[in-house]
This record gives structure tokens, sequence and C-alpha cells, in this order.
């Protein structure tokens, strides 16, 4: 039994290779096909280096095709995609080194061609059905500007909400609308029906009380025996640290409601109000209500005329989503998830609803420090999402202007202390994610001091097991 899980180990370890390897003859195959179509059939000389391409490229080809089968051992693949991808490589490889036989023998030109075109459309369907194991089915389209995405009929995707929207928190399903949006949020990318990292699903509760390769993730009751809890408060450089590094951490909000969901036994349908809780999961769970945030904001009791269709319509050309808030309301948000590519010039285009926009989200864009400027003249903005851009200190001193901005997301940027001092001039500023920054613990401290009603969100960092006290807890009514 020892030596059979060893050697599934090793089998698994060699399978890793199988990504880095598999792109050389991939490159070898598609530049031996053009050398044979625009340079061999004409010389003669170039058709022994076609030979030795193929002959490299099937050697390569074998040793990568034996190392994908090693990985799917690993079981963390829809198997159906996994089963096409798997043949298809195969016969890529009978392909290639057919090829080398054939033009090795001098058969003729046509079957060459046609052995060529085969091999290159498989080769390619190949890599397409790679791509949905590796990044998910839509990985080819989830970029596409929605102009496009709409001539072709696809569905215009939303970016899950920072915070989801619960009007009545004691009714709230605790599974449904707390647990469930942030493993949506954190874990699905690695954990879903098209790839199962340690053979574990995470998008349906079936999927999570099975758990994985190692058993149950979740002890009802138990969070100190629960898999799930002990992955995430784990040494950010161990690797069963979760989610890996590299990934947004889980807060330590988020992992502290996850922690009680288990502790009070991790049911998928119960509300709110049937939970004991403390002060401090009282205190979390005030801020996912989006009404008492609303009603806190001043920028609610303004008046603002509504956005002239044509400017959105601008706007939306670049990719951007451009929707109000609400029917009853003139506010905007304006959204890149769908614009990783959009610049400063094509953000240009929002000065004209500059009066109207509450909410921008730019992260994973190429915005940079000049279009703070811009920001800075955005007089109603509340929430300001800049993660993984190229945003520095000095661009910050923009914002100090911005009278009603709560709320800003700095996750994977350049920042550091200096930013922070920067930020707690910001008066009506109410929270901060900035975890993957250059900001140390000392910064912190100071804004803490500075600015003791700013929540600071830096990953967690707290001791396990999380300090929720069971023994007063008592029940909402």
């Amino acid at each position: 039994m020892v030596i059979a899980e060893a050697g599934q180990t090793w089998l698994i370890f060699w399978g890793h290779f199988h990504p880095m390897l598999v792109h050389l003859p991939i490159g070898m195959f598609y530049m031996a096909g053009i050398l044979h179509f625009f340079y061999a059939q004409k010389q003669a000389s170039g058709q022994p280096i076609v030979i030795q391409i193929l002959i490299w490229t099937s050697a390569f080809s074998i040793i990568s095709a034996a190392m994908g089968w090693s990985l799917a051992q690993s079981g963390e693949y829809d198997p159906d995609t996994l089963q096409i991808h798997q043949w298809l490589g195969v016969s890529t490889c009978v392909l290639s080194v057919g090829l080398a036989y054939v033009m090795r023998a001098g058969m003729s030109n046509r079957i060459t061609n046609l052995l060529f075109i085969l091999g290159l459309l498989c080769l390619t369907i190949t890599g397409h059905y790679g791509g949905n194991l590796t990044h998910g089915s839509d990985y080819l389209t989830a970029s596409l500007p929605t102009p496009a995405r709409e001539m072709l009929g696809i569905e215009v995707e939303k970016e899950a909400e920072e915070v989801p929207k619960i009007t009545n928190l004691k009714e709230a399903v605790v599974y449904t609308q707390l647990v469930k949006p942030i493993l949506t949020q954190r874990c699905i990318s690695c954990h879903n029906a098209e790839k199962q990292k340690g053979k574990l699903r995470l998008d349906a509760p079936n999927f999570i009380l099975a758990g994985g390769e190692e058993g149950p993730i979740i002890a009802a009751g138990k969070p100190l025996e629960s898999e799930l809890i002990k992955r995430l408060l784990l040494e950010e450089n161990d690797e069963h640290h979760m989610p890996p590094k590299g990934k947004t951490p889980l807060t330590e909000n988020e992992i502290s409601l996850l922690h009680w969901w288990i502790q009070q036994g991790a049911d998928f349908n119960k509300k709110v109000a049937q939970l004991p809780s403390d002060e401090k999961i009282n205190a979390i769970l005030k801020t996912y209500t989006q009404a008492e945030v609303a009603q806190e904001s001043a920028v609610f009791k303004q008046s603002v005329d509504a956005a002239d269709e044509a400017d959105l319509a601008r706007i939306r050309k670049h990719g951007l989503l451009a929707n109000p808030i609400s029917k009853d309301q003139n506010y905007i948000e304006v959204n890149a998830i769908n614009a990783p590519r959009v610049t400063n010039k094509e953000l240009a285009d929002l000065r004209s609803i500059n009066a109207q926009i509450i909410r921008l989200k730019l992260g994973n864009t190429q915005v940079s420090g000049d279009f703070m400027k811009e920001i800075a003249d955005m007089p109603l903005l509340i929430f300001l999402d800049l993660q993984h851009t190229k945003i520095t200190d000095q661009d910050l001193e923009s914002l100090k202007s911005l009278a009603y901005l709560e709320s800003i997301n700095l996750v994977g940027t350049q920042i550091s202390d200096r930013g922070l001092q920067t930020l707690a001039k910001i008066k009506a500023l109410k929270r901060v994610y900035i975890w993957q920054t250059r900001v140390s613990e000392k910064g912190v401290a100071q804004l803490k001091k500075m600015r003791p009603d700013v929540a600071i969100q830096s990953g967690f960092k707290g001791q396990w097991p999380i300090k929720v006290d069971s023994a007063q807890l008592a029940l909402n009514k």
C-alpha cells in the first residue's frame, strides 16, 4: 500500500512538468509546418531540416504525452474534457511520428500536406481543450469586450459583488448569502466542475460535504478539526496554505465567518437569526448589510441628473460596464472586468459622467497614475477599486479631495506606508484593502492610530484558533 502511494506521488510529481514541456513540441510542430509549406516544397535543401525538426518533435511529444497522463492521475480535472484532450494529444503524437516517417520515405507531397494539415488542426484543438482544463471553458471569451460579446450572443458576466446585498440580515441564509459568496470569490477557480485541485469541489453543498482526496474538509461544530479552516490559517509560504501563494487571501472577517458557520453546525439552510453569535460576529455581520452602508453615506442625500445615454454607449464601446445602481437613482457604477486592457486614453471618456459615478472598479487594468486626477474630479465617488494596477504612493495624493470616498482596494499594488499616510487624510474613508502590497505592520499601526475608524484589511495575521467566545454566545432575536 505504501509503495503504491509512493508510486502515485511520483507519477503526479512528474506530471506537473507537462505544462512546462508541452509547449516545446507545439512550437516545433508549427515551425516544421511553416518551413514545409513556405520553403521546403520549393527548396529541396529545406526538407532534411523539416525531417529533423519532426523527429525531435515526435520525441518531445511522446514525453509530454506521458507526463500529461501522469498529471491526469491526480483526478483534479473534468474527466470528459480530460479524455478529449488526452486522445487528441495522442493523435497529435501519432501524426508527428507519421509525418517524420512519410517524409523520410520520400512519399508524395499530397500525403505530407494532408498529414501536416491534420496535425496542425489536431494540435490547435488539443491546445484549446488544454486551456479549458487549466483556465476554464470561457478562457477565450472572459476578456472579450462587451460589444463583441453582445454581437456574438455571449452573456455579459458581472463581477461578484464585493459585499453581498442583504437587506434583512436576520432573515439572510448564512450559507447562501454569506459563506457561498466567500467560496465563490476566493476558492471556486480551483475547485469547480472543470477543475478539482485535490479532488475537491466547493461549488455545491453536496461536494463541500464530500470533501477531497484527503477526506472531509468540514467537521460540523468543530472548526479546530476542519481542514478548510486549518488550510486558511497556515503560513502563506506553506505549500498547503489556501488560497495558494499569488492568489488573493481571505480577510480575517471572511475566515471568522467561515469559522463561526462551522462552529454552529455548518448548516446549509439556517438563517442568521437561528445561529448564536457574539459581539465580534455581530460586528462583522453588520458590514454585510448594504442598506446600512447606504444610509450612512451622505452621497445618497444628493440629487444628480441622469447620465446621457449617448455618453454611456460610448463608454460601453470600450468594454466597460456602466450601469445604474438602481432604477430609482441616477448613480452609476463603472466596472472594467471585461476590459483588462483599457488604458487612460479610453477611460478619459468617463469625464462625461463624472457627476454620476459613485463606484469605480478598475482592478487588473492598464490604468496609470495620470488618471488619478480624473478620478479626483468624480465628486460623489464612494468606492474605488485599483487592485493589481501600477498605482504608486504619489498617485494617491490626487485622491485627498474626494469628500465621500469610503472604500479603496489597493491589493497587489506597490503602495507603501507613505501611501497609507495620504489615505489617512481622506475624511470619509472607512475601509482599505492592502494585502500583497509594500505596507508594513508599522504602517498599519500608524494608520490605526491616526484613523481608528478605518477598517484595514491586510490579510489574516491572527493566531489559531480564532477568538470567538463560544461561552458568551447569545441568540439573535
